[in-house]
């Protein structure tokens, strides 16, 4: 039993020290999302130690010491994301109709045939905008039952898992769809006119994951995110980036996207609002997201209930504010990060150049 112990205090020394490494490989990379349940993996692990192993022995208090730096550890890279720590985005003081946007952002699962279920929460919620993840030509001769009141569109329905649509109730100006990194994963960007006439620069984006079936490293998913993050980082009018990331809220890299973009995480003292896996309540975490520039105050955030997909869907409602409010502050760019944001680039041969600038 004793060794059992050393062999599982070893392990989590091990995956929690492999992220500090900054290869790109799948099996470094993944141990970037279960930090809280690592988190829980340490905290048993400690009260077992006490139980079992010898109370005095100094290899005891080695192992006891070592475990509990790495459950502080991972407890420090979830904490924003609990409500303890404080918000990030002020909540709205009273919600405009003219100034307010509602957004469902949905890995819908291309195998999952649950489309009823999906369109009512859709009905439910009734949001400014859907988006849709996964979504194949079976998903959009489904989804195209929204037209009646989402008049405006951008599609492209794929059978590669990267499918994605977007159906709005307001004018979509400049609508474009780009392959950023890879020539089969698309993205979409558009200017989204709100009631009062002002306008809103969006990207909805699911890039790759890093994954032994996908891409054995995380380089084209860095790649994506940080040249959109690259090209927003001197834009000072209203912005939102809303998708499935894959990649958790808390991982270096969506960190360095915060930085160099300078947008905003709602969630910042909110919660997790962990979207995957929807059929595993103890291997979830946050995977699809809404970040924003500080142009907006949050009205409502949650995830929707299961509609047969992998995925939670995630619903966002928004109040937005013609000036950037200057109370509100993520995270900063330091000289490191933006070597590093410049390193993923290069090794992709992309820049912020190649991605669309909508416009009115």
């Amino acid at each position: 039993m004793y060794w059992l112990i050393y062999l599982a205090s070893a392990a989590l020394i091990l995956v929690t020290l492999l992220p500090l490494w900054r290869r790109e490989d799948w099996w470094v990379r993944v141990w970037d999302f279960p930090r809280l349940q690592l988190a829980c993996a340490a905290g048993i692990l400690l009260l077992l130690q006490s139980l079992l192993l010898d109370e005095g022995a100094t290899i005891t208090l080695l192992v006891q010491t070592v475990t509990a730096l790495c459950l502080c550890y991972q407890l420090w890279w979830i904490f924003p994301y609990t409500p303890l720590a404080r918000h990030e985005v002020k909540a709205s003081a009273d919600i405009n109709a003219d100034t307010n946007l509602s957004i469902v952002t949905a890995n819908v699962l291309t195998t999952n045939r649950q489309a009823q279920r999906f369109l009512a929460l859709v009905e439910d919620m009734a949001p400014d905008i859907v988006v849709t993840l996964e979504s194949d030509a079976w998903w959009q001769s489904q989804l195209d039952l929204l037209e009646d009141r989402y008049l405006h569109t951008l599609k492209c329905p794929l059978n590669n898992l990267y499918g994605m649509h977007v159906y709005s109730r307001l004018p979509l100006h400049d609508g474009q769809i780009e392959f950023l990194v890879e020539d089969d994963v698309p993205s979409m960007h558009a200017m989204v006119e709100l009631p009062s006439g002002d306008c809103i620069r969006c990207h909805f984006l699911h890039p790759a994951p890093p994954s032994p079936t996908e891409n054995e490293e995380s380089a084209e998913r860095d790649a994506e995110l940080i040249m959109v993050a690259k090209s927003l980082q001197d834009y000072k009018k209203p912005v939102l980036v809303t998708g499935d990331l894959n990649d958790v809220a808390w991982s270096g890299t969506t960190r360095l996207f915060r930085k160099i973009s300078g947008l905003l995480d709602p969630r910042v003292g909110r919660g997790m609002f962990n979207t995957y896996h929807a059929a595993i309540p103890l291997a979830r975490w946050p995977l699809d997201h809404l970040f924003h520039s500080a142009h907006f105050t949050v009205n409502e955030l949650k995830r929707l209930p299961g509609f047969g997909s992998d995925h939670f869907a995630l619903y966002a409602s928004l109040n937005m504010h013609r000036h950037a409010l200057p109370s509100q502050d993520g995270l900063d760019a330091e000289a490191e990060d933006k070597a590093w944001a410049e390193e993923k680039l290069s090794q992709q041969s992309v820049d912020e150049s190649d991605v669309p600038v909508p416009r009115v």
